[in-house]
């Protein structure tokens, strides 16, 4: 049996000629390290990327706090090591450990994953080989369980294979309640399918070893249906329905990491409604902490981390009630400490500026970030994120009258509809803004332009949309390349061979994972990191196994075609996105849903869990007669309805055809 002891022996070998050997040696302040004998439930969390991406992520932040809080339990933590240390580790026939304890992985109850996005589905593999876990669930008899949460879980199908179960939501307290779960369940003696089936009846649990698919003769889905008579045929989102605490302990890093400090989320979810945005759909009803909190929050944070920079997280920073309030209030406590505010995500308008203004006051600034995402106010009302051209230059204007020195812009391409037109604007706006640098701050000002291909994600609007072609691709970036070669731009822009496989692995079925094995053991790692990324490794994957990437990515869906997801329910109707795709090819906008409810079925989901919250603080209207909610309307649209919701939730009014581009 392999020992921590042994572990660290192994290491003291290793660790002198890898390439930052501190992601490797644990030990960092907050580090939360607990008696393992002492303990009835070990957790294991599993960042599969590297530590300096890891230890910058929120969530699992989150749930190391949430599990460690228990006197019962132990979180530890475990990231994919880089290529350098993974081949070190198998040369020394070491397995994959735990940064706190030293305790390889294959030695807790339940290894649970974070995957936020599916350019990490190799390095899973990786790591599960580097713990000496099965990769496939089907061969695993003793093993701990292999569970998987996060964003990229809202289409499991892909990776079905290789998980024993995935959790759909929100984890602060459904973390506890699977780990504890399956612990007693396997110290009571039963087999792995039969404690499979008791955590199957957890709210968000998705057992894909419990459901199957069938397959249509033009090879599109039919169905993905339960085995078993005890569970659920469709698995929905498990939320939290009133924030807890934020986290104030974070471990600190003795190395630069990607965002090396704290983050406090302000509020989760949004309801701006762009229909490109996965996070806008899946993260839905908002929930926001109150200002007090929050101050409270980063008042500890000084205190138990030492951190410069605090970032206030949201999906839409402008739209915290509070926000105001809780800038001025923090910078009167800390300002004189020169701590740093980051508030991401600020809509573009003066009032942000404004904010920023007081964020800055007294330091060098830098950069300012725009997002605008389309530079035509056509398209950008197909995409509902009406912000107009003039507003972008008029905002552009102030942040380098304020001495903000550069603008960084970003933009998609590949929009449904979208023309040369609107590719050729993307240059003539960023044109415009540069111009607008040099009257006022002359060749010290620049722009950086952004440009990233719009992959068609499960649970948008967008889902039934394709992904744009390659050539198509090619030639718009083409376009901006030769447009954007001017003193004072930079461009940037995705590799579109990495676009079309993530596109697939986002869209894909279960048929993919023996693709997806089949690459990793032709050497694919880490592909999300452009200098890993193995494009032939995945090609030959694909033609070994009879995939085409292609049908897959860039297929456009038919609105009655059965898709991977359907059985995975994040509490958005399907209904509602279909009447948001329709909506978009008309150009038709709709308006913040904290206004106008248009009942995208959120309300209806989570029934049982607003009781006792107050109205609004959902980020939803105040609930009451439909007919005292004024229409918004410019003509006559369809009107969006839930039968599954009751007739006080209906909607007061569809989208309104915006007029603003045409005057």
């Amino acid at each position: 049996m392999i020992t921590p002891e042994l572990i660290s022996r192994g290491l003291d070998r290793i660790l002198p000629f890898v390439q930052k050997p501190a992601r490797y040696t644990g030990g960092e302040y907050n580090a939360v390290v607990k008696d393992w004998d002492a303990v009835l439930y070990r957790l294991a969390l599993v960042f599969p990327d590297i530590y300096d991406l890891g230890m910058s992520n929120l969530g699992m932040a989150i749930l190391y706090d949430r599990v460690n809080q228990q006197g019962d339990m132990l979180a530890e933590r475990a990231y994919t090591p880089w290529v350098d240390m993974r081949d070190a580790l198998k040369r020394n026939n070491l397995p994959l450990y735990s940064l706190e304890t030293r305790h390889p992985l294959g030695q807790f109850d339940v290894l649970g994953f974070s995957l936020p996005y599916e350019q990490l589905y190799t390095n899973v593999l990786t790591t599960l080989d580097l713990a000496g876990v099965p990769l496939l669930a089907a061969e695993r008899t003793v093993e701990p369980l292999i569970l998987a949460g996060g964003s990229a879980c809202l289409n499991p199908e892909p990776m079905h294979a290789f998980f024993d179960a995935f959790f759909v939501g929100e984890g602060e307290d459904a973390v506890v309640e699977i780990t504890r779960t399956w612990t007693d369940a396997r110290r009571e003696g039963l087999d792995r399918t039969q404690a499979l089936a008791r955590l199957a009846q957890i709210e968000g649990v998705y057992v894909p070893s419990f459901y199957e698919s069938t397959y249509n003769a033009d090879g599109t889905l039919s169905a993905t249906r339960p085995i078993r008579e005890d569970v659920r045929a469709v698995v929905a989102k498990r939320i939290v329905p009133v924030l807890p605490p934020p986290v104030t302990r974070f471990v600190v890093p003795f190395i630069d990491i990607v965002h090396n400090r704290a983050a406090i989320e302000i509020q989760r979810g949004c309801t701006r409604g762009c229909r490109f945005c996965q996070a806008g759909m899946i993260f839905r009803p908002v929930r926001e902490r109150p200002v007090d909190e929050v101050v409270a929050a980063v008042d500890r944070v000084v205190t138990e981390t030492g951190f410069e920079e605090v970032s206030f997280l949201s999906l839409s920073s402008s739209d915290y009630h509070g926000i105001e309030e809780l800038v001025s209030e923090v910078m009167a406590r800390h300002g004189h400490e020169k701590l740093s505010i980051g508030l991401p995500s600020l809509r573009i308008e003066s009032f942000s500026v404004d904010l920023m203004e007081k964020l800055e006051k007294g330091r060098r600034r830098s950069g300012f970030t725009f997002a605008p995402e389309a530079a035509t106010d056509r398209l950008r009302d197909v995409i509902n994120k009406p912000i107009g051209t003039q507003a972008m230059l008029d905002a552009a204007r102030e942040v380098y009258g304020r001495g903000w020195t550069t603008i960084k812009m970003y933009f998609m391409i590949g929009h449904p509809t979208q023309t040369l037109e609107d590719v050729q604007a993307i240059a003539d706006l960023a044109h415009a803004v540069r111009r607008i640098g040099f009257q006022i701050l002359g060749r010290k000002s620049s722009v950086r332009v952004g440009v990233s291909t719009l992959i068609p994600k499960p649970h948008t609007p967008f889902q039934w949309a394709p992904l744009a072609g390659e050539n198509a691709i090619l030639a718009q970036i083409g376009v901006l390349e030769r447009q954007l070669r001017a003193p004072g731009l930079e461009f940037s822009w995705n590799d579109p061979q990495e676009t079309l496989l993530e596109a697939t692995l986002s869209r894909g079925d279960r048929r993919l994972a023996p693709a997806i094995l089949r690459a990793w053991e032709l050497g694919a790692a880490f592909d999300g990191w452009g200098d890993q990324f193995r494009a032939a490794a995945w090609r030959q994957a694909f033609a070994e196994t009879g995939i085409d990437p292609e049908w897959y990515a860039r297929r456009e869906r038919d609105l009655e075609e059965v898709l991977p997801w359907d059985h995975i329910s994040t509490g958005v109707s399907k209904r509602f996105l279909a009447d948001e795709y329709r909506h978009a090819l008309q150009g038709a906008v709709i308006d913040d849903c904290r206004e106008h409810c248009y009942s995208c079925g959120i309300l209806g989901q989570f029934r049982e869990e607003r009781r006792g919250v107050a109205d609004g603080a959902w980020g939803c209207p105040p609930l009451g007669r439909a007919q005292d909610r004024q229409p918004v309307s410019a003509r006559p649209v369809p009107l969006y309805f839930n039968e599954e919701m009751s007739p006080e939730l209906a909607p007061t009014a569809g989208p309104r055809v915006s007029q603003r581009h045409k005057a």
